[in-house]
């Protein structure tokens, strides 16, 4: 909002440096200092709040009963996703040109999945219900804000040049085009039927992958931080001409924009960790998890970048896998033989390293390089043709 009053002044009174505001790499710089400045002031005043309100984090009896124990983390304030949310709403509000549709989109998906997000641990803390907002609804949220996501995506008139599109490394081309039936629809457009059902899976896998990385300290916002990190470069180089055409991806008017917004995710994240680094005063909870799940995967599905999400965020990818693989497998075992057996010792993946006896902070680290490590390999992937 601040950035359309002082583009409003600058038209009108025409005042000496007004003009800087307009260029997306200012702002972004804004955007990046307000979301870190209100995550460092306001998230001891919200720690404290919670601890006040005794909101802490109840550990979950599997883990107290099972290889690792983190009964020591009982007490500690949980629903710290409101930091994030707070500081990234404040940035992008002041600085982001909102009325775009790039923008107005990410922050419907940030805001929507973090109200189901606050919704559960709402129900966890406050009411002590340690189960929480049943499952069913959270996948009715994340298949609702999909389906609405997918719906601006193909019918909105910004992305009617790109349509079915996206971008695919290592193809002839190197567009995928989603519209699999147009050659049998007799000139219907059935692009749809293929498109947004890509994308409500692509955000509820997301969503649910940023929820179960959330597991040790400092480590979904560590790895998110630097995720974000990577699709503020895959936006700044989408919604730039030059970029884009130098490195023979798709051009998407007004995508530089989105940039505003992943940059203050990035500083959010980073914000937040000064609290959330090991030993942890608060928790981000599923307020934050969800949230920023969802943020994450409308973002890459708007620079048309989503095929990139197993690379980019193989942490992220990994993480889920190895509950799939632990779940179907112990299944199978259990029908086959009676007793369940299981390939990792818990899951997901980081509680199977520290039931190994890996320190927390080790794993954490550990898993921040691997994100660095492979946000940097998508990057290069834009230049191996």
């Amino acid at each position: 909002m601040l950035y359309y009053l002082i583009d409003y002044l600058e038209q009108q009174f025409q005042p000496p440096g007004f003009q800087v505001i307009q260029f997306i790499t200012v702002r972004t710089a804004l955007a990046a200092i307000t979301a870190l400045v209100i995550a460092l002031f306001i998230g001891r005043r919200i720690i404290d709040w919670l601890g006040h309100q005794q909101l802490g984090e109840r550990v979950r009896e599997g883990l107290d009963a099972g290889a690792v124990s983190h009964a020591h983390k009982a007490g500690t304030p949980t629903m710290g996703g409101l930091i994030i949310l707070l500081s990234i709403l404040g940035a992008v509000l002041l600085w982001g040109a909102i009325a775009e549709v790039y923008v107005w989109l990410a922050l419907v998906a940030l805001t929507w999945m973090g109200a189901f997000g606050f919704a559960d641990d709402y129900i966890k803390v406050i009411k002590k219900d340690k189960s929480g907002l049943p499952a069913r609804i959270k996948i009715v949220g994340q298949v609702t804000l999909g389906l609405f996501a997918g719906a601006v995506l193909y019918f909105h008139p910004a992305f009617a040049e790109f349509h079915t599109l996206t971008y695919l490394p290592f193809a002839r081309g190197r567009v995928f085009d989603y519209d699999l039936f147009g050659r049998l629809a007799n000139g219907v457009d059935l692009g749809w039927v293929v498109y947004i059902p890509v994308v409500v899976f692509i955000i509820t896998a997301v969503s649910n992958a940023v929820n179960l990385t959330d597991g040790l300290d400092g480590l979904a916002a560590g790895v998110t931080g630097i995720v974000a990190l990577g699709l503020t470069a895959l936006a700044y180089i989408s919604g730039n001409r030059i970029l884009a055409e130098f490195l023979d991806v798709m051009y998407l008017p007004g995508a530089g924009e989105l940039v505003v917004f992943t940059t203050a995710l990035a500083a959010a994240c980073f914000g937040f960790l000064w609290y959330n680094a090991n030993p942890a005063s608060v928790f981000m909870g599923d307020t934050g998890a969800l949230a920023l799940g969802a943020a994450v995967g409308v973002s890459a599905l708007l620079v048309r970048k989503e095929l990139l999400l197993p690379l980019l965020c193989l942490v992220f990818f990994l993480e889920s896998l190895s509950v799939i693989l632990q779940t179907s497998y112990f299944k199978y075992t259990r029908r086959k033989t009676g007793e369940g057996k299981r390939l990792f010792r818990m899951a997901p993946l980081h509680h199977h390293y520290e039931a190994l006896g890996v320190p927390e902070n080790k794993i954490v680290v550990r898993f921040w390089i691997v994100t660095a490590i492979t946000v940097i390999a998508t990057l290069l992937t834009l230049r191996i043709r």
